[in-house]
């Protein structure tokens, strides 16, 4: 686990590459011509061309459920996806499903579960598809689909105040990192499994490291910033391990929803929803 879209088509020139982003977060998305404006319609008896042109191509599209787009994610990574005090989610990440959900004509539908298991369920036909801040990575790309890429990560470190842990030395320490995330996969290829312990979600990474489990977290540099904020005593090191980008995943063999899914990206990029989101979420 952004910004106004001038920079953001920038962001987008490294889209050939699975796992490049800036070190400074900022949303992306691949698309590099604008699109015409919706079409704008008076009050009347019929319905507007742009409300019919959205139901016909809802339609078209083949989902879990006829009218619903079902997300699979981990509502524990701030703040792109969170449970919030009167139970529902919210976060940058529902903000986007939703405004591609109404755009597609679909009810959009959250189902919460593990991360490993929100990958795993897109794959499996129980969800349209996985957002919880999902980098594309080559394991990945071949049991499914991907968007255009909609954000730009990096992976960073957090460790205690008067920590000794650097980016230098982190292969003679213990790293704790979210189970099958990008921190994990980069901590267990570059210095062995034996140097990282795997948790159900970041709170729980953080936790362990409070508790002297761990030496370090590694983690999306936005929750990061989260879990620093809200822990008195934690920091992050400066510097980034690796950097990513978010897409949305899709089935392998819905191409379909998977085009549908990034026009919906170009026209919320052009019409300014996603980076008003953004702002929300990040600042300008």
């Amino acid at each position: 686990m952004k910004k106004v879209f001038s920079f953001a088509l920038a962001v987008v020139m490294v889209l050939g590459l699975f796992t490049a982003c800036s070190g400074s977060e900022a949303p992306a998305t691949a698309a590099t011509e604008a699109t015409e404006a919706p079409v704008e319609t008076t009050a009347g008896t019929e319905a507007p061309a742009e409300t019919e042109a959205e139901t016909e191509a809802a339609a078209a599209l083949t989902t879990v459920e006829p009218g619903k787009l079902i997300m699979s994610t981990n509502a524990a990574f701030p703040p792109f996806e969170m449970v919030a005090d009167d139970g529902s989610f919210e976060g940058y990440d529902v903000e986007v499903a939703t405004a591609i959900a109404e755009k597609l004509g679909l009810e959009l539908q959250i189902d919460d579960m593990d991360f490993d298991a929100a990958l795993l369920a897109v794959q499996q036909g129980k969800s349209d598809i996985v957002m919880a801040g999902v980098s594309v990575t080559e394991d990945r790309l071949l049991v499914m689909n991907f968007s255009d890429y909609y954000f730009s990560s990096s992976q960073k470190v957090i460790v205690k105040e008067g920590s000794d842990v650097t980016l230098d030395n982190l292969g003679e320490k213990m790293c704790g990192a979210q189970r099958a995330t990008t921190g994990y996969i980069y901590v267990s290829d570059t210095y062995g499994e034996d140097h990282v312990t795997a948790y159900d979600n970041g709170a729980s990474a953080v936790q362990a490291l409070l508790n002297d489990q761990v030496d370090c977290v590694v983690i999306d540099a936005s929750p990061a910033q989260e879990f620093v904020d809200g822990n008195p005593g934690l920091v992050l090191l400066d510097g980034y391990l690796a950097e990513d980008n978010y897409a949305i995943g899709v089935g392998k063999e819905n191409t379909a929803l998977l085009d549908a899914i990034n026009q919906a990206l170009v026209d919320l990029n052009n019409d300014g929803t996603i980076p008003a989101i953004y702002d929300k979420y990040f600042g300008e």
